[in-house]
C-alpha cells in the first residue's frame, strides 16, 4: 500500500493554498487583519461578529461564530434564510429535477422492470407545491438553528456607514445600527444580465423564473450551457419541453474534463435536448406573444431565427457588492465588483471580511460554507483552511457529472507526468443491476507518486460519490490507496476502486 501519502499529512492544518487563478488577488499582507479589536462584553450592544447576507456562506458563518463563543448577528435582506441557494437556487431546482426525474422514469422505465401503469400526468401545482414545501422546511430549519444558537437575527438590507457599523433597512420600513467589531460580508451574487436582453420572469426568465413557471412550455431557449441552464433544461425538457441551448462558445460546460464533457454531451442530446454552440445571440422580439430570437455566430456570418414560448438566460452569475456601502468605508474590490482579500478572508478594511461569491473562487454554495467557518476561525484567533483546488464541482442532470481536482487538461498544461484510470458502469454489477450504466470514472494521478491529481465521475449519484475522491485529494492520497481500500459489493462506488486500480495497474472487472 502507498503510505507515503500518510506522510504528507503531517502540517495539513496550518496550509491554505488557493487555485493559481485566484491567488494573486488573495494575496494581501497578513497585518490587515484585526485581532487587536478585542470582543464584545455580554452586556454590550456591540456585537464581535456581524455578518451581512443570510445565504449559505453567511448563516454558516453566523452558526460557527456563536458556537467560538462570540456575541452574532446575521442581518439577511430577504427576510428568509438560506440565500439563492435555498430559496431560488440549490435546493428548489434539484426538488424539481427528482420530481421531473421519477415522472420521466415512470414513462420511459417502469414498465421494463414489470411496473405497469395505465397512465402518467404532470401535476405541476402539486410538484411546485412540493418544492415550495422543501425550500420553507429548511428556511425555518436555520432560524431554528439561529435561536439555538443565540444569533441575533435582523431582517432588512445592510449598508456599511463604517468599518464597525451596519446601517439596516428593516422589511418592516424602519432603519436601525447594527454595530460589530468584525464584519464579514456575505451577499452572494446575483444573475449576470446580457445586453439587450431584459428579464420579466414571465417569456424572459432567470434562473428564478424557471423554477416557477406557471405551465410547460412547448419551446424552452436556454442561452447558456453552464451547470444551471443544464440542469434546468433538463427539468422542463423531462416534462415534455423541446429544449434548445444556446452556447457562444464552443463546448459546453468549459470548465469540465474534456473528455467527459463530450460523453456528457451525448448523453444530453440522446436525452433531445438540442445544441447551438459558437452562436450569440443579438436580437429578441417579444412582440407576437412567443419570443423570437436572432442568432449569429459567434465569430459573425448570416444571421438565423429561433421561436420559444420561454427564454431562459443562464449566462452567469455576478457578485452582489453594490449598494453595500463598501466604496464609501474604502473596500477594495476588482474589475468584476468581487471584494479582494487576503488569506485570512480579510479586506484592505480593517475589521471587514468578506467570503463566499462576493470573492474571487468557485461560485458554490458548499465553497462558500467552508469560507465562511474558515473566516471565522480565523476571527476567534484560530486557523482555518479551504483548498480551492479541491472544491468538488456537480451537474445535478441525469447522469449527474461531478469532479474534483484537476481536468486532464490542466494536468498536460502543468507539463506533469501523469497516468490514467478508467472503468465504465456498463462493467459495474449495481448500474447493471439497476438497469441505470451510462457513464464512468476517470482518475488522473502523478505518474512518478502516484498522487491523485483530479477525480471525474459520470454517473447516477455521481454527487454523492465524488467525496471518496475529495477525501483522497484533500490527504494526497494515491490511486493505489483508493484502490487498497475494501468497497462493499455491489456498489456503484466499486467503479471508483476499479479506476484507481485501472491507474496504477489493471482492473478486476474489465
Amino acid at each position: 500500500m502507498a503510505l507515503a501519502s500518510l506522510a504528507r499529512r503531517k502540517g495539513y492544518l496550518l496550509s491554505r493554498t488557493f487555485s493559481n487563478q485566484t491567488s494573486e488577488a488573495l494575496r494581501y499582507s497578513l497585518s490587515l487583519t484585526s485581532f487587536s479589536r478585542g470582543f464584545a462584553s455580554s452586556g454590550s450592544d456591540e456585537s464581535d461578529v456581524v455578518v451581512i447576507g443570510g445565504g449559505p456562506g453567511g448563516y454558516v458563518a453566523a452558526i460557527k461564530a456563536a458556537q467560538l463563543g462570540l456575541k452574532t448577528t446575521c442581518i439577511e435582506k430577504r427576510g428568509t434564510l438560506g440565500g439563492t441557494c435555498l430559496n431560488v437556487g440549490c435546493i428548489p431546482s434539484k426538488a424539481l429535477l427528482h420530481s421531473s426525474h421519477m415522472y420521466h422514469e415512470a414513462l420511459h422505465s417502469f414498465a421494463n422492470h414489470g411496473v405497469k401503469i395505465a397512465s402518467v400526468e404532470v401535476d405541476l401545482p402539486a410538484m411546485m407545491g412540493q418544492k415550495d414545501k422543501a425550500v420553507s422546511n429548511l428556511t425555518r430549519g436555520i432560524e431554528g438553528l439561529f435561536k439555538k444558537n443565540k444569533v441575533t437575527y435582523v431582517k432588512g438590507y445592510g449598508k456599511l456607514i463604517s468599518p464597525s457599523e451596519v446601517s439596516v433597512d428593516t422589511i418592516d420600513g424602519g432603519n436601525t445600527i447594527v454595530k460589530g467589531k468584525n464584519i464579514i460580508v456575505a451577499t452572494g451574487s446575483d444573475v449576470k444580465s446580457l445586453p439587450g436582453i431584459t428579464i420579466d420572469e414571465e417569456r424572459i426568465v432567470s434562473s428564478t423564473g424557471a423554477l416557477a413557471l406557471k405551465e410547460i412550455p412547448k419551446k424552452l431557449v436556454v442561452i447558456g450551457a453552464g451547470y444551471i441552464g443544464l440542469e434546468m433544461g433538463s427539468v422542463w425538457g423531462r416534462l415534455g419541453s423541446e429544449i434548445t441551448v444556446v452556447e457562444f462558445a464552443s463546448e459546453i460546460v468549459p470548465s469540465m474534463d474534456g473528455e467527459i464533457r463530450k460523453q456528457f454531451q451525448r448523453s444530453l442530446e440522446k436525452q433531445g435536448m438540442k445544441f447551438k454552440l459558437n452562436t450569440k445571440v443579438v436580437g429578441v422580439d417579444t412582440s407576437s406573444g412567443g419570443v423570437k430570437l436572432t442568432l449569429e455566430p459567434a465569430a459573425g456570418g448570416e444571421q438565423t431565427t429561433l421561436d420559444a414560448d420561454v427564454v431562459l438566460v443562464s449566462a452567469g452569475r455576478t457578485p452582489f457588492t453594490s449598494g453595500l456601502g463598501l466604496d464609501k468605508i474604502g473596500v477594495e474590490t476588482d474589475k468584476g465588483g468581487r471584494i479582494l482579500v487576503n488569506e485570512r478572508f480579510a479586506t484592505n478594511v480593517p475589521g471587514v471580511f468578506a467570503i463566499g461569491d462576493v470573492i474571487p473562487g468557485p461560485m458554490l454554495a458548499h465553497k462558500a460554507e467552508e469560507d465562511g467557518v474558515a473566516c471565522v476561525e480565523f476571527i476567534a484567533g484560530k486557523v482555518g483552511h479551504v483548498d480551492y483546488d479541491k472544491v468538488p464541482g456537480v451537474v445535478y442532470t441525469h447522469p449527474e457529472v461531478a469532479s474534483v481536482g484537476k481536468t486532464e487538461e490542466q494536468v498536460k498544461a502543468l507539463g506533469v507526468e501523469y497516468r490514467v484510470g478508467k472503468f465504465p458502469f456498463l462493467a459495474n454489477s449495481r448500474a447493471k443491476a439497476i438497469d441505470d450504466a451510462e457513464g464512468l470514472v476517470k482518475v488522473l494521478a502523478e505518474k512518478e507518486t502516484d498522487k491523485i491529481l483530479g477525480v471525474h465521475i459520470m454517473a447516477p449519484n455521481a454527487g454523492e460519490l465524488i467525496h471518496e475522491a475529495a477525501i483522497a485529494l484533500q490527504y494526497d492520497a494515491s490511486s493505489e490507496d483508493i484502490a487498497r481500500v475494501c468497497h462493499a459489493h455491489p456498489t456503484m462506488s466499486e467503479a471508483l476502486k476499479e479506476a484507481a486500480m485501472a491507474t496504477y495497474d489493471k482492473p478486476i472487472h474489465m
